[in-house]
């Protein structure tokens, strides 16, 4: 029996693992930028929650005051849900019909406390009607206010209206839309700052990724620059030189039409030449200059590379495959993560990459080209590529051959 209860606990908790994993993977495949958003969704419900739980703990014996307070706070929470500036995951039908189910439910409970307190026949009903209307129009102008026109009137207007319609007297008018009033601009003013929070990091994020496209087009400028300015002489000289020999050949000078043709076939091959060089001094690789320019594009995308060991500790034959491993590595974390750190270890016996926000599909054993491009490089030095795992993070773990 206890191998049988054994074996059952350990069931349980292997299905509970898979069941996490598909919302773990979620969670880290979502970008900064949508994580703050989400993270700024929930805080606002969550504090919508707390303050429901808070107001409706007094009122537990009043049943009418449970359920406008509920109402109140769920038609809340649903028209958070539905907003699209905050919005991750939630349907677009829910963000169709969430606010206009929201605004209609607040303004229900609202305009409920109205009658409720125009007809009440004691102080003990009136306070409570009055407590639970100013409630629904504190939780209107967090939930819809904020993310609708001419908030600061709404908030005004909401202020005047809620204390006509709870406030049985002048006095009682005027101190009801007092307290709605201040209530509802600190609350709209603390909503809006957060909203701007979330547009100052969606314009860092659109920063960071035209900030390495930008890099990308430099490179490809400096090369296309550079290429003109190897060979276009010497093409223009072949096409001048070329023309002569046609000329002379068609007059009759067959020497000179002939030495012609020797210096365009000599200008060409010198062109190849410098064409080939130009190529292999582009495509040539060195691990220093690799890493420093890891570091600086893996700092552009928002991931800072801190580095462990010295690239002089790498032995001399595997230095290229070295920077071939950082290159790749580094494009793997810029194309499919959403780091925001990465280590390099480098040593005379391997060397490793590790980086955070890895997506699910790499810690699932997703191989991407890139990485069976690189293990074949490994092969052909022999070395080894592993790769490794954990929690959020993707390891790639290279070792050199024993000499």
């Amino acid at each position: 029996m206890d191998r049988t209860g054994a074996r059952r606990r350990s069931d349980e908790l292997s299905l509970g693992r898979s069941r996490m994993m598909p919302a773990a993977s979620w969670w880290h495949e979502l970008s900064g930028t949508e994580k703050f958003r989400l993270y700024t969704q929930l805080t606002l419900q969550g504090v919508i929650a707390v303050v429901v739980v808070i107001t409706i703990t007094p009122t537990i014996g009043s049943t009418w005051m449970t359920t406008g307070i509920c109402l109140a706070g769920a038609a809340a929470i649903l028209s958070i849900q539905s907003q699209p500036e905050l919005a991750v995951w939630s349907p677009k039908a829910l963000q169709r019909w969430g606010r206009p189910v929201g605004a209609l439910t607040l303004a229900s409970v609202w305009l409920a406390c109205a009658l409720v307190a125009h007809r009440a026949t004691d102080d003990t009903e009136l306070d409570a009607a009055t407590g639970v209307g100013i409630f629904a129009a504190s939780l209107a102008t967090i939930a819809l206010v904020p993310f609708i026109r001419y908030r600061w009137w709404i908030v005004l207007g909401l202020a005047a209206a809620t204390g006509a319609a709870v406030g049985t007297t002048p006095a009682a008018a005027i101190r009801v839309a007092a307290i709605v009033l201040l209530a509802g601009l600190f609350i709209v003013a603390t909503t809006l700052l957060t909203l701007w929070g979330v547009r100052v990091v969606d314009e860092l994020e659109r920063s960071k990724a035209s900030e390495a496209k930008l890099q990308v087009v430099e490179e490809r400028l400096r090369f296309a620059r550079d290429l003109h300015d190897v060979v276009g002489r010497s093409f223009s000289a072949i096409a001048v030189k070329s023309e002569l020999a046609a000329t002379l050949s068609r007059a009759g000078a067959a020497e000179r039409a002939a030495t012609e043709i020797d210096e365009v076939k000599t200008l060409a091959v010198e062109s190849l030449d410098q064409m080939r060089e130009l190529v292999r001094g582009y495509r040539s690789i060195n691990l220093d200059n690799e890493v420093a320019g890891a570091r600086s594009l893996l700092r552009a995308a928002g991931c800072e590379l801190s580095t462990e060991g010295d690239p002089n500790k790498v032995p001399a034959p595997f230095h290229e495959v070295a920077a071939w491993v950082v290159r790749e590595g580094t494009t793997n974390i810029v194309k499919h993560s959403v780091a925001t750190s990465a280590t390099l270890t480098l040593g005379d016996e391997g060397m490793s990459l590790h980086n955070n926000g890895a997506p699910g599909s790499l810690r699932n054993g997703t191989t991407h080209s890139g990485m069976l491009g690189l293990a074949e490089r490994l092969t052909h030095v022999g070395a080894t590529l592993d790769t490794d795992t954990a929690d959020d993070g993707f390891m790639l773990i290279i070792r050199w051959a024993k000499p």
